[in-house]
């Protein structure tokens, strides 16, 4: 019987993945990048994102992001080949929100073996669920054709609210899209927004006056899109506002019992767009 391809499984550091489950399936994160006036860090590797918060808040200076490079990727493309990989599966975060998957693809064609690249159409654990679902499809036995399909899967069920304590870091991230509407608006509102997984756009959804209407606004925008799913797989994410994120997950387990939970504290370049306080609930249902 021929061996199957060992497939690795690589993505960007914007998917938040625990880091409990990125060692346990064996996936390569790649670092983007924080520009910190005369400063430069590697996303979770030299800045933490509960590092980052605390700065944020206090630092007059705001921060900005660079997506990994070509030779960023083409670094992890040649250690995958010696580490054995015959086939690679690169994962990025929306190529709406960053260049990322340009440079992932273009050191695809530099590599030694051959790499599939993946466009999320989303940020955060939009990627990161498809990137587990990769993997879980690998250590299954998929082929590729097979891994690439069940990506495809949950990339069209899945579900993504974002709100956020003010628009200040919105507006000036960079990372609007069509919220642009909203710019002017007074920033002591509370947005939300939503992620179209066609587009990888950010999408404006409402604005609310308090902290708690906007969080409710989502939880039930959320659950009403995934209504009469099966299995759900839900991320409860958030801007270094662990208690609440735990309170919210206490809720959905209560009211939902998902298949799946996990909660996690946004990074860097999330948060730079969403600010400290943010929270997000991300994920899907199977058939």
């Amino acid at each position: 019987m021929r061996e199957k391809p060992l497939i690795e499984i690589i993505a960007d550091s914007t998917c938040d993945i625990p880091e409990v489950l990125v060692e346990h399936y064996g996936l390569r994160i790649i670092p983007a990048y924080i520009l910190w006036g005369s400063d430069q860090f590697r996303d979770r590797v030299d800045l933490l994102p509960v590092d980052f918060y605390r700065r944020l808040v206090v630092d007059h200076q705001r921060p900005t992001t660079s997506q990994p490079g070509i030779p960023d990727f083409q670094q992890a493309y040649a250690a995958a080949a010696t580490r054995g990989a015959t086939q690679i599966i690169t994962l990025t975060v929306s190529s709406a929100m960053s260049g990322t998957y340009q440079s992932a693809f273009e050191a695809a064609k530099l590599s030694t073996i051959p790499v599939t690249v993946v466009d999320s159409k989303g940020p955060t654990m939009t990627l990161g669920w498809q990137t587990l679902a990769a993997a879980r499809a690998r250590d299954a036995g998929a082929t590729l054709k097979d891994i690439l399909a069940a990506i495809d899967q949950v990339r069209k069920r899945m579900v993504q609210f974002v709100c956020m304590d003010t628009l200040e870091y919105l507006q000036k991230g960079g990372r609007i899209g069509d919220a642009i509407k909203w710019m002017g608006s007074l920033l002591q509102v509370k947005p939300l927004v939503s992620i179209n997984h066609q587009t990888g756009r950010v999408e404006p959804v409402t604005l609310a006056r308090t902290h708690t209407s906007v969080v409710e606004a989502m939880y039930t925008k959320f659950f009403k899109q995934l209504a009469g799913g099966k299995k759900l797989h839900i991320a409860v994410l958030h801007g270094n506002v662990q208690t609440e994120a735990e309170a919210l997950a206490a809720r959905i387990r209560a009211e939902f019992d998902p298949f799946e939970l996990i909660v996690n504290i946004t990074g860097p370049v999330l948060g730079i767009n969403t600010g400290p306080g943010a929270l997000a609930l991300c994920g899907y249902a199977e058939e």
